[in-house]
């Protein structure tokens, strides 16, 4: 679905400028902090990685998101809960790979990821081979990727590719609402709006060998 352009957008997002990562030595001075850090790859409106933050102020968390009107929402979103252990960039995963350093992300997060449903477009899925490279060079040797999705067809693509791609798969849920993960689980509002539509949400734990 189309994001609408929201209305004096840039001047909006210069209001939560302090919690904008714009280069990549930035990101690197985050990194030498000492706190463990996790990444959210299409954080969407800000849902789960700001209750992440509040539940784990001791460590520190990196949002990102493409769509800039997307990604405005969820600034304004931390900006509002006055959080300081999460920092948000605008672009698109690819374009990252100078900016975070291998072996420095303890978790990757990827929550409802767009399933490109055509085969031709397999190459854009974020759980293609090509993006587990470049996540492998970033995790730290205990490493993991959770990943959560309403797409049966994407969830098992995505396991194949885990398993081939020398990752261990662990805690599968073809359920997750019904499963003994769920007390621990952030619900998005992507989550909840196909959850209450009869999707069943999928979800795996990928760790490094």
């Amino acid at each position: 679905m189309r994001t609408r352009k929201k209305k004096n957008g840039q001047q909006r997002m210069e209001l939560c400028a302090d919690l904008l990562i714009t280069e990549p030595q930035a990101l690197k001075h985050v990194n030498q902090e000492g706190k463990p850090v996790y990444l959210e790859i299409g954080c969407g409106k800000g849902t789960f990685i700001l209750e992440m933050a509040k539940r784990h102020e001791d460590c520190f968390f990196i949002a990102v998101e493409r769509v800039f009107d997307v990604a405005l929402l969820a600034a304004e979103k931390l900006k509002a809960a006055k959080v300081d252990n999460v920092r948000l960039i605008v672009s698109s995963v690819e374009k990252l790979t100078e900016w975070i350093e291998e072996g420095s992300i303890e978790h990757i997060y990827l929550n409802f990821s767009d399933p490109w449903p055509k085969s031709r477009h397999a190459k854009r899925r974020l759980t293609h081979r090509d993006y587990l490279t470049l996540y492998k060079k970033w995790l730290s040797p205990d490493g993991m990727i959770i990943f959560k999705t309403d797409n049966r067809p994407l969830f098992d693509f995505s396991l194949e590719e885990f398993q081939a791609n020398g990752f261990v798969l662990q805690d599968i849920t073809y359920d997750l609402h019904n499963s003994v993960w769920e007390t621990e689980n952030i619900h998005t509002e992507y989550e909840d709006t196909f959850s209450k539509k009869g999707f069943t949400i999928n979800r795996v734990v990928a760790k490094l060998k």
